[in-house]
C-alpha cells in the first residue's frame, strides 16, 4: 500500500507540471504577434503537453482501480475527475487564445498587404522624380570622377617630373663618385710608389756606408798594420 501511495503522489506531481506547464504555452500563444509559422509551432508544443498529461491521468486512474480499500479508489477516482476538468478548461482556453492570435495575426497580415500596396503606388508616382534625381546624381558622380582624374594624371605629372630630375641627381653624384675613385686610386699608386722608391734610397745609403767603413778600415789596416 506505501508503495502504490508514493506512485500515486508522483503521478499526480507530473500531472501537476504538465499543467503549469500548459497553461505558460497558452499564455504564449495568447500573446503570440505572428508569423503564423510561430503560432503553429507553439499549438504543437501545447498538443504534446495534453497527450502527455492525458497520458498520465489515466494512468492515475488505472492505479485507482488498483487500490486495495474502496476508499482510497474513490479518493484517486475524485483526483483523477478534478484533473480532467481542468484540462478541458485549459483546452478551452487554448482553443480560445489560438484563435484570438489567428485572427490579429490575419488582420495584421492583411493590414501590411495593404500597406504594402500603398507604399507601391506611392513608388510608382515617385519613379519618374526618382529618375531624373538618379541621372542628376549619376551626371555629378561622372563628372566628380572625371575631376578627381585629372588631379591624379596631374599628379603623376610631377611624379614623374621629380623621378626624372632625381635620376639626373644620381647619376652626377654617380659620376662624380667615379672621378673621386680614379683620384684615390691614382693617389694610392703614387704613395706606392714613394714608398718604394724610399726603401731603395735607404738601401743603397746603407751599402754606400757600408763600402765607406770598409774602405777605412783597409786602409787603416794597410797603414798600421802593413806586416800582417
Amino acid at each position: 500500500m506505501a508503495s502504490s501511495d508514493v506512485h500515486v503522489r508522483i503521478c499526480g506531481q507530473e500531472i501537476l507540471k504538465y499543467d503549469l506547464e500548459i497553461k505558460a504555452l497558452v499564455q504564449d500563444v495568447n500573446e503570440c504577434k505572428g508569423p503564423q509559422a510561430e503560432l503553429t509551432e507553439l499549438n504543437s508544443k501545447v498538443k504534446e503537453k495534453f497527450n502527455n498529461l492525458r497520458m498520465r491521468i489515466q494512468d492515475l486512474e488505472q492505479m485507482a482501480f488498483e487500490q486495495d480499500k474502496e476508499s482510497d479508489k474513490q479518493a484517486v477516482l475524485s483526483e483523477v475527475e478534478g484533473h480532467r476538468r481542468q484540462m478541458l478548461s485549459n483546452q478551452t482556453a487554448w482553443r480560445k487564445a489560438s484563435l484570438a492570435s489567428k485572427l490579429s495575426i490575419d488582420h495584421f497580415e492583411k493590414e501590411a498587404l495593404l500597406n504594402d500596396g500603398d507604399s507601391a503606388l506611392r513608388q510608382r508616382k515617385m519613379t519618374k522624380e526618382g529618375i531624373a534625381q538618379n541621372s542628376s546624381d549619376i551626371t555629378e558622380n561622372l563628372m566628380s570622377i572625371s575631376r578627381m582624374m585629372s588631379q591624379q594624371v596631374q599628379q603623376s605629372e610631377e611624379t614623374m617630373t621629380t623621378l626624372a630630375t632625381s635620376s639626373r641627381t644620381v647619376l652626377e653624384a654617380n659620376e662624380e663618385f667615379k672621378a673621386m675613385t680614379g683620384t684615390i686610386q691614382l693617389g694610392r699608386k703614387l704613395i706606392t710608389k714613394y714608398n718604394r722608391r724610399e726603401l731603395t734610397d735607404k738601401l743603397l745609403i746603407f751599402l754606400a756606408m757600408a763600402l765607406f767603413v770598409a774602405t777605412v778600415l783597409y786602409i787603416l789596416k794597410k797603414r798600421l798594420f802593413p806586416f800582417l
